[in-house]
């Protein structure tokens, strides 16, 4: 239990953080729009930047921070059925149908 309340944690963590850093810039980017520090077009163009950055960065950090082995075991702690258990039962439900 304790893994995937750590794990859900963390995942939950990241993807606020990130959302939050990219509001806060996009906010950013329109008042200096606003203000007229900056033109319209260059407020699109670091507005673009900025999505691309935090595209770039969630990719590259989701797949160095959590390793495939600490996710299976994450996975398998939350006790959830494999694709093999749902064909069993499907299975099961097929033959009592055809039984009756």
């Amino acid at each position: 239990m304790k893994v995937e309340i750590s794990l859900k944690n963390l995942l939950l963590a990241g993807i606020g953080s990130i959302a939050v850093s990219y509001e806060k810039g996009t906010e950013m980017i329109e008042n200096l729009v606003k203000k007229g520090e900056l033109t319209i077009t260059q407020g699109k163009e670091l507005n673009e930047e900025l999505k691309k950055t935090v595209d770039t960065y969630k990719k590259d950090n989701f797949n160095k921070n959590i390793d495939k082995e600490t996710l299976k075991s994450a996975l398998s702690e939350l006790n959830l059925p494999t694709k093999q258990d749902i064909e069993e039962l499907k299975q099961r439900i097929d033959n009592i149908e055809k039984n009756n």
